[in-house]
């Protein structure tokens, strides 16, 4: 007992406090609660996007803990993408048109031409139909008595050019149309491309505190609001302004201002009418939006988590929190059914004055002989001609304008400022031919929260070439180095050098070309064993796979796969064990080629058993290398064979050595070391207690 009482105030001078046992049928036992901070264990870890699958920063996430001290920052309000940036329709437009209009590809540029030229002729032939119709029933109101004649030739001749001019429109079209397909595919891909490119060089917080349901929702809205802005613009809106705008110059200039005055005035009101409750109708749509982001969120959320659903029983509760989101996209979506009914209608009641006006109008004409009968169809056809479009432009205006709002998030995400990037005139890191991989970190202080630093102008060095440690109570910073070794973020202060060369101002992708880490958690794409390990060197040979999965012992079980190495391991790797998903993180690891890796308690989530033998795995690996191996850790007997130990607490380097040298320091090392190696005594302390028990 009294060696007992020795190891609780060890922990309690490691920061970690006691155990608390609770027997099963009796009061809690001796131990005192933990004094240290303890995180949740509720948060979700990293989430995965079936659209976007697993974006690259991604593949570096690790110990959830230092993750979910980041997702505690909160995200900037008014933004699915957790700024509020103000984004333009117009800025919007703006760099939707750069994309069809692309510098330095005239061959790009001379479809569009040619598609725009077409789209003129086939509006200047439809607006002639109305005049060869006009022609002909002129040309019909005569004595046919005396025969055919010239006359009947004339209209013999004005029939076919109706069905040419009809048909000649039609034509260029869709020639139109197809000239155009590739223009607008071409340009819904690089938004594509850019948006995914933006995606995986945002900063790892950015990722850490996305709802990643609502946000490939978001994009793949955005990505069809940008094809059908598209088609709007080339297929619609130019089209239909180039044709009103003859339409009102011929009625204009053949029959006078009255005509043309009622024209005006019905296009105005029409316009006006549309935009304004259009406007209106938008808050619904967004209330939408914004439901139907919570909608996918939640259940990408519940599918991700399912284990956790089914070992809590919650499956209720998450359909619950489903229907809520489902039940919010319902009443809005009725709102916008409802204001789209009210909308109709006013556009109609216009248009039918406007159409009655100008009949009533005409029909006047005609009795009072000012216009012919023919010229009374001409109006006619010319007012219906006018209808199709603005009816049309209606529709079009209000899936514009919905498009337009659904691009929003998506023109956010590229205007969302990166925090971490290449500093000007940054070099390629460059490491000692000699000895490389010596990391120096110089007074750095860094917290994920300005109020809550988790470095304290923490100095040491980590010696080329050689195995070092890194180990502490938990939130005393270790897996936060590794994220700052990484440049997820930058230091608050301070400097971090490799080789001499301050990372900041070295270029990122050949800094993280250096590195190698097999994480507490290996993400696995939902693919095959085989391109899983090549993710390491996308040039790597299959001889170089194959002899990297032999040397973390994985080619039995490979051989044992109804596919072998093209077995496909499942999403996030569901399909293979925890030892074995370390494994091929090792494989990966070691196809990289690294000359300096990181382990961040790679084996903490395996059993004892697994764990010696992954340890045996790593050891036998990277026996005869001359890398630099880091590795942070919480279980103290994985890492005593280190040359070096680093010990960290809240946040400052407190001790420094070998395992022997800081167990004969007998300070916070041997506290930890105490308490662990304690374990199995306090496990029997309590069976005894339970067997006390059982006998009275």
């Amino acid at each position: 007992m009294i060696k007992h009482t020795a190891r609780v105030a060890a922990r309690q001078r490691a920061g970690l406090g006691a155990w608390q046992f609770r027997s099963p049928r009796s009061m809690p036992l001796v131990f005192s609660a933990p004094v240290y901070p303890q995180k949740s264990l509720c948060s979700p870890g990293p989430r995965v996007t079936p659209a976007l699958k697993d974006w690259g920063v991604r593949m570096f996430s690790s110990t959830r803990k230092t993750m979910e001290a980041a997702k505690n920052v909160p995200p900037k309000s008014g933004s699915l993408f957790g700024q509020s940036i103000s984004t333009s329709q117009s800025q919007m437009l703006r760099s939707l048109l750069m994309t069809i209009w692309p510098k330095n590809n005239p061959r790009f540029r001379i479809r569009v031409v040619v598609a725009l030229a077409l789209l003129i002729a086939a509006k200047l032939l439809n607006v002639q139909v109305p005049f060869f119709f006009k022609s002909i029933i002129d040309g019909m109101n005569v004595d046919w008595s005396d025969g055919v004649g010239i006359g009947g030739s004339v209209v013999a001749a004005l029939v076919f050019a109706y069905g040419g001019a009809r048909f000649g429109a039609v034509l260029f079209g869709e020639l139109r149309n197809a000239i155009f397909a590739s223009v607008a595919q071409t340009a819904i891909r690089r938004v594509a491309l850019n948006t995914f490119e933006r995606l995986l060089n945002m900063d790892l917080q950015f990722h850490l505190s996305r709802q990643t349901g609502g946000l490939t929702r978001a994009i793949d809205r955005g990505t069809k609001g940008i094809s059908y802005v598209l088609n709007a613009l080339v297929f619609h809106i130019i089209p239909i302004t180039f044709e009103i705008s003859v339409v009102c110059s011929v009625l204009t200039y053949n029959y006078g201002a009255s005509f043309a005055a009622v024209t005006f005035f019905t296009m105005l009101a029409y316009s006006v009418f549309t935009i304004r409750t259009t406007a209106w109708r938008t808050r619904f749509r967004r209330e939408a939006n914004n439901a139907d982001n919570q909608a996918g969120s939640v259940a990408l959320d519940s599918l991700i988590n399912f284990e956790a659903v089914k070992y809590f029983n919650n499956e209720g509760f998450q359909a619950y929190k489903y229907d809520a989101a489902l039940t919010k996209y319902q009443n809005a979506s009725i709102k916008v059914a409802t204001s789209l009914a009210f909308l109709n209608s006013g556009q109609n009641l216009i248009f039918s004055s406007a159409l009655t006006a100008m009949m009533y109008m005409g029909c006047s004409g005609v009795a009072g002989g000012s216009l012919s009968v023919g010229d009374l169809v001409l109006i006619n056809q010319l007012v219906f001609q006018l209808s199709m479009p603005l009816n049309f432009l209606g529709s079009v205006y209000r899936e514009l304008k919905q498009s337009l709002l659904d691009m929003e998030n998506l023109f956010q995400l590229q205007s969302h400022h990166i925090e971490i990037v290449d500093a000007p005139g940054a070099k390629d890191l460059v490491l000692d031919p000699k000895n490389p991989g010596e990391i120096r970190f110089e007074n750095v202080s860094f917290g994920y929260h300005p109020d809550r630093p988790i470095l304290q102008n923490a100095t040491f060095t980590i010696p080329a070439g050689q195995k070092v440690a890194v180990v502490g109570p938990s939130g005393s910073g270790k897996s936060t180095i590794l994220r700052l070794v990484f440049r997820f973020y930058d230091v608050s202060s301070g400097r971090i050098l490799i080789d001499g060369q301050d990372i900041r101002t070295v270029k990122l992708q050949s800094l993280r070309e250096k590195l190698g880490i097999v994480p507490q958690d290996t993400p696995l794409f939902n693919d095959t064993i085989y391109e899983n390990v090549r993710y390491g060197r996308l040039d790597a040979s299959e001889a170089e796979i194959n002899e990297a999965i032999q040397r973390v012992q994985l080619d039995q079980l490979v051989s044992q796969l109804p596919d072998g190495i093209r077995t496909v391991v499942g999403e996030r790797g569901m399909m293979v064990s925890g030892g074995e998903k370390q494994r091929l993180a090792i494989a990966r690891l070691l196809l990289k080629k690294s000359p300096i890796t990181f382990f961040d308690e790679a084996t903490s989530a395996l059993d004892t058993h697994t764990e010696q033998n992954l340890l045996k795995v790593i050891r036998t690996v990277f026996k005869d290398t001359r890398n630099t191996n880091v590795s942070i850790a919480h279980r103290l007997r994985t890492i005593a064979d280190s040359d070096k130990i680093i010990v960290l607490r809240q946040g400052q380097v407190v001790e420094e050595g070998s395992h022997l040298e800081l167990l004969q320091k007998d300070g916070l090392y041997a506290d930890l070391w105490n308490v662990q190696e304690s374990l199995d005594m306090e496990q029997e302390l309590v069976q005894e207690n339970i067997e006390n028990e059982k006998q009275l």
